[in-house]
């Protein structure tokens, strides 16, 4: 097999060839066929997460077909199936034994603590991924796999109101605009500071308003979503948000948040995080989102080259979200 490899923080990747893997009990081998890159990626390599296993291979946004699996797995070989972010929990601790696997104490991460997807193949947790029965496009599905998962569990943390506000309009934001837009709520876009191509984008997806992260929207919104990992954005986001109101932050690393006055927290307005996500959220957003007609807007990458995807996601240089292929 071939992959990706993380030797230290900081440093590019290197390709490398390794012995074909074999499944344990409760594993499955998959056949990688696209696997997405993620801010978290960036965050992995860049240094800002600090335990990952190394060397590593990245990525966790992963679509193959199942080629071997090991005892006790029902998964047939020749199925298509994705792989996320949460990658094992350990199923007894409060958190798990509560129905809040996300925050399990001694979690497995795909691309973090256990080798990901940026490879040809790929050992899974079978119990952590989701057959993807009818989605027959592995690059345009490969985002739904953690952008669309942790941006449905951001979404369902904002409540049932009828104005969001998404900042950073990324991976995770193109994909759950679409499902707001079809749960028949507005989406009020903020992007950086003369990002016409993120606006357009987000135009063409439904936005009724878009501008950038400083601008006030013109209505107080009834919640906003922070994708973008700058926690300066969190005092703008209550602004911009009105009493009761909720600023969730989806990512899984942000940069500190500035102080800021409690009069644009008061009002009953709330301040939530996101992490992870469970194996329900996947079941209810991988049920959905063909329901609402999400597609993806995807910049596709050979493998070798993931180093110059991240950084081109670094730089912003494209829409939606870069999809690996083998």
């Amino acid at each position: 097999m071939r992959a990706m490899v993380l030797h230290a923080p900081r440093q590019p990747l290197r390709l490398e060839e390794r012995p074909d893997p074999v499944a344990g009990p409760g594993e499955i081998v998959v056949r990688v066929e696209a696997c997405a890159v993620c801010r978290t990626d960036l965050h992995v390599v860049d240094g800002d997460l600090t335990e990952p296993k190394l060397p590593l291979v990245p990525g966790h946004e992963i679509v193959g077909i199942v080629e071997s699996c090991g005892a006790g797995v029902d998964l047939a070989p020749g199925r298509r199936v994705g792989i996320p972010w949460l990658g094992h929990t350990c199923g007894c601790c409060g958190y798990c034994e509560s129905g809040r696997e996300n925050l399990c104490d001694n979690p497995g991460f795909t691309g973090y603590t256990r080798d990901g997807g940026f490879a040809s193949h790929v050992v899974a947790d079978a119990a952590f991924a989701f057959p993807l029965d009818g989605f027959s496009d592995p690059v345009a599905t490969a985002p739904l796999m953690c952008a669309g998962l942790i941006g449905w569990r951001s979404l369902k943390m904002a409540g049932e109101g009828r104005r969001i506000g998404i900042y950073g309009f990324g991976a995770a934001a193109h994909i759950i605009a679409q499902v707001c837009v079809y749960q028949g709520r507005e989406v009020y876009a903020f992007t950086r500071a003369g990002d016409e191509a993120a606006q357009t984008l987000a135009r063409s997806l439904g936005a009724v308003w878009t501008g950038g992260s400083e601008e006030s929207p013109p209505v107080l919104l009834d919640a906003a979503i922070i994708f973008a990992p700058v926690g300066e954005l969190v005092p703008a986001a209550l602004r911009a948000v009105a009493k009761g109101g909720r600023v969730v932050c989806g990512g899984i690393h942000m940069s500190d948040i500035p102080q800021f006055p409690y009069s644009i927290l008061w009002g009953e307005r709330q301040v939530l995080s996101v992490a992870n996500l469970t194996r329900a959220d996947a079941v209810e957003f991988l049920e959905l989102a063909p329901r609402a007609g999400v597609t993806t807007t995807t910049t596709v990458y050979p493998l070798e080259r993931a180093n110059e995807a991240l950084a081109d996601l670094r730089a912003g240089r494209f829409q939606g979200a870069a999809v690996l292929v083998p």
